[in-house]
Order: structure tokens, then sequence, then C-alpha cells
């Protein structure tokens, strides 16, 4: 039997010229890998990248727009007749542990050919604990458990350029959290799935998304925004509804509180862009996959 062509990825990698130590660590795990041919692109948002190493390119974006338009010119960048059969989203703190990871997860993505995009396990490089908001699934204690997932971790995976390109690549204007979701639940609309390939680990540290201005707002205007333009009619005030009953009680800051209530009324004015909720028969098919489209 032929062994199977190499294949061709394109990486896109973000900055903001903030991570002097991670970002060249990053890149050498990412550039030293083995069994793909890589095109990789930089986007800086809005900044010019502080490193670029040879055979590198870099795109310089003259504001930041945030990380899912900042993904999406990176691989608009790549496109056309050369494009890559896959594209990996790669966060410039994170690591590729071993020099075959990438064509590990090529190889997972071919067994695969209903998945539009393969999920790595990703795990704290120091204590090797995988978040549960790493975990793309309900039920996320176990973190080693393959399956069929719903969701996906932005920050590291590696989407099927056709796919990504028939759906319409990430929503732009979200600018930060949430946008994952938009982006699967548009791919399993199409008829595809998603897979988490945990025996494939990617070293990401461990830190706290509040840590970011904003976080709060975001959260609560991104969710709103995602109910309105993917879910049909009927089943957005039950899912709003259960977000929001769940966030009250998480949230235990006054202040964090405020900022949240602030965010949703943003997300009910408007401003969530074109509404194309998926089908009943998609909701059913995530329903059969374990994670309904209401939690």
């Amino acid at each position: 039997m032929m062994p199977s062509p190499k294949a061709t990825v394109d990486v896109v990698v973000l900055t903001m010229n903030d991570r002097p130590d991670a970002f060249p660590r990053a890149m050498d795990s990412l550039l030293d890998q083995q069994d793909v041919d890589l095109r990789v692109i930089i986007v800086g948002n809005g900044v010019e990248p502080d490193h670029v190493p040879l055979g590198v390119r870099a795109v310089t974006l003259p504001v930041n727009v945030g990380i899912p338009q900042g993904r999406n010119a990176g691989a608009d960048a790549l496109a056309g007749q050369d494009a890559g059969e896959f594209v990996f989203f790669f966060d410039n703190d994170a690591v590729l542990p071993e020099r075959d990871t990438l064509a590990r997860l090529v190889a997972e993505a071919r067994r695969r050919p209903e998945a539009a995009y393969i999920q790595p396990r990703i795990a704290d490089p120091d204590t090797g604990v995988t978040l549960r908001r790493w975990v793309p699934r309900l039920r996320a204690g176990d973190a080693g458990r393959p399956g069929t997932i719903t969701v996906m971790a932005e920050g590291v995976v590696l989407v099927r350029r056709a796919d990504y390109e028939r759906a319409g690549g990430w929503p732009g204007h979200f600018f930060l959290f949430h946008e994952g979701i938009d982006l699967s639940w548009r791919l399993w609309d199409l008829g595809r799935t998603g897979w988490y390939a945990p025996g494939i680990v990617i070293h990401h540290p461990a830190t706290d998304p509040a840590r970011h201005a904003g976080f709060y707002r975001l959260v609560a205007r991104n969710r709103v925004w995602l109910a309105y333009r993917r879910l049909p009619a009927p089943l957005i005030p039950f899912y709003l509804v259960a977000w929001a009953l769940l966030s009250v009680v998480r949230i235990r800051s006054r202040a964090n509180l405020s900022v949240w209530f602030a965010g949703l009324w943003e997300g009910l004015k408007g401003g969530h862009g074109q509404r194309r909720p998926m089908s009943w028969s998609t909701v059913a098919r995530l329903t059969r996959a374990g994670r309904p489209p209401i939690v």
C-alpha cells in the first residue's frame, strides 16, 4: 500500500508582541514539525510582528481587530490555488511537544472524513492538567475520553480548509470569546462533525480568561449574539434563560455581575450580524451527539 501523501497545513498565528519568551518557543516547536508541509503566517493584530522566522509570512493589521477576525485575515492571506488541505489555528503561547504532533492530527483527520475539525487535548506544560473549559463537550471531567464533539477550544484546532471556507470562517465581530461555538455550529449545519483526539497533546499555560479586559461584557454580549445568529427562534429564550441563570449563580462579584448585565443588554440591543439559524435536523444531530443547543 502506498503511504498517504504529505498534507499541506496552513498555520495561522496571532501576535500582539506581548509574549517575548513564549512566542519564539511556540514558533520553534511549530517549525520543527515533521512529515507535513507547512505554510505559516503570523498576523500582527495592531502591531508589526517582532518575531518572524525565516520563511514565514507576516501580515500587519493597522488596528487590533480581535482574535476571530485576526484568524480570518491570516487564513484569507493563505487562501487561493496553493491553499493547504487544512488550516491549523495556533495560539502563540502554545507548544507542540512532539515533532509529529501536527502529522498525527492530520492522520486523525484522514481517519475521520466526517469530521470538519480535530481537537487535540490541551494540557498545562507544568502540571499536565487539562482545564474543563478546554474539553469541548459536556461531562468534561474525563479529559482522556475521545469522541464526537459539537464545540471547539479555538486556540489550537485543526480545520479542513474546504469546510472552513464553506462555513464562512470565524465570526469576526465577536472580537473575543464564543467564536468557536459559532463556527462549530455552522460546520455541523453543513452536515459535518468534530472529533476530540485526547491522545494528541498540545501544551498551553493554564491561564484565567477573566484576565482579559472586558471579559464579562464580551462573554455576555457574544452569548446573546450567538443565540440570535444560530438558533431557531423557539430555542432562543430557552438558551438565554438557562445560560443567564447559570451565570448569575456562578458570578460571585457584584461588580463583575454589573458588567455582565451591561454586556447582556448590549447583546439584546442588536449587532449580532447575519441571522442564519441552524436547521431542526442539525438541532437533532447535536442532541444525539450529547449536547442539545440550549446548554
